[in-house]
């Protein structure tokens, strides 16, 4: 019996425990162990704007033509006899040397016929003088009253005989021409671009005896984009005065057997009218002697040359010099607060590369110096956001000129 009843009761008291137990657990929980977060803060690269100077240079491009290219063609016919070695493609020559010649021996017979006409033509004038100063005296012997007529005084045949002279002089002169035409010399110190003939050739007024140009200085049109014009002191050319701008100096680069080659040029003009088809305006660079000895192993400019130039402009004062991969849409930056937080601001670019870009230091909504400029690319920024700052040292370098190794990019406007 007790055996029994203790059955009953022994779960009755466990599910009794139980419930007593639930019950305190409920009122009497376990305290959650808590743990005390930072705050995570995005790590970012700055520097530290500083007023500086920038050179700008307007980067263009163009071909090296001569100031002066000739086709020789002779003015009489004839056999070519001679022909100057200075007259092969790519020989040099000064102004007035003989490079071809022709067969003279016709031109100089038809010179000693003119002459010989002109000697005859001058005997008959002076026979004729004769005769109208005899018809003189004899009106004047005769005692006649009035004035004797011009027929009577042989006044007609004495003017048709000096136009006759003169008519044979002017052969005389064409037939000594002739003679001088058979002799091409150089109309100017230059160089063969192109020799068309060789001894023994036939040729006639027409024909075409090789083409020359002039090594005094090579010219490259330069097309400028208009929004650099602002930087650039360009020489204009007025009707009533000349131009009084500085010439501006020009770096033509070009690659030469593989290696960077410069020559120094100037802006010698601006053309008349924008460029049709680019809708820029167009300075004339001037290389003076492009084929001279410079003693620094340069080679020589060569015509058709294409050429990449560097215009030297104003230098700009006061300015920033920020990397282009830290401007965002819109033109916007991002800086760093004294209290480490982000700041969002837009700024206005004077000019700029694919590299960098150049602002004012004085700009009213733009950075100050000594801002600190965020060089982190952050894709959402959020205003005031927290950052955990590492500030580098602004180096600040003034960009220098292009030289034959080191090559600038062009100052070109940023995008907006």
């Amino acid at each position: 019996m007790l055996a029994k009843i203790f059955r009953i009761l022994l779960p009755l008291g466990v599910l009794t425990a139980c419930m007593y137990g639930a019950i305190w657990l409920i009122q009497n929980p376990p305290k959650p162990m808590t743990m005390e977060m930072r705050p995570v803060l995005i790590q970012v690269r700055g520097t530290v704007l500083k007023k500086t100077t920038f050179p700008v240079i307007v980067r263009s491009q163009g071909m090296a033509q001569p100031s002066t290219q000739s086709t020789l063609i002779p003015e009489v016919s004839g056999k070519v006899i001679s022909v100057s070695p200075k007259f092969d493609e790519g020989g040099f020559f000064k102004a007035g040397e003989q490079l071809i010649e022709l067969d003279r021996v016709d031109y100089e017979t038809a010179l000693v016929v003119a002459k010989s006409a002109e000697a005859q033509a001058r005997t008959l004038l002076a026979e004729e003088q004769a005769r109208a100063d005899q018809a003189a005296e004899d009106w004047k012997a005769l005692g006649r009253p009035g004035t004797a007529s011009d027929l009577a005084l042989r006044k007609p045949q004495l003017a048709q005989a000096r136009a006759a002279v003169e008519a044979r002089s002017a052969e005389v002169v064409k037939a000594q021409r002739d003679v001088d035409r058979t002799v091409i010399r150089a109309p100017y110190d230059g160089q063969v671009l192109e020799q068309s003939i060789n001894v023994g050739q036939f040729v006639s007024p027409g024909t075409t005896l090789g083409k020359v140009f002039s090594t005094d200085y090579f010219e490259v049109r330069l097309p400028l984009p208009e929004r650099d014009l602002r930087f650039l002191n360009l020489p204009e050319h007025y009707e009533d005065q000349t131009a009084s701008a500085k010439p501006l100096t020009v770096h033509l680069r070009a690659n030469v057997a593989g290696k960077s080659v410069r020559w120094d040029a100037a802006i010698h003009r601006v053309e008349s009218a924008i460029d049709g088809a680019t809708r820029q305006l167009v300075a004339v660079a001037r290389v003076p002697e492009p084929y001279a000895s410079k003693g620094d192993g340069v080679p020589p400019l060569k015509i058709g040359q294409f050429v990449e130039a560097d215009v030297v402009g104003d230098s700009l004062q006061d300015v920033f010099i920020i990397p282009r991969s830290v401007v965002r849409a819109g033109n916007e930056i991002i800086l760093i607060t004294k209290q480490n937080t982000l700041h969002r601001t837009r700024i206005e670019p004077l000019t700029g590369d694919e590299k960098q870009v150049v602002i004012s230091a004085s700009q009213e909504s733009g950075p100050r110096e000594g801002d600190q400029l965020c060089l982190t690319p952050i894709p959402f920024p959020a205003e005031g956001a927290k950052v955990d700052p590492v500030i580098e040292e602004s180096k600040g370098p003034t960009p220098s000129l292009p030289s034959v190794v080191d090559q600038k990019p062009r100052a070109e406007g940023p995008s907006s």
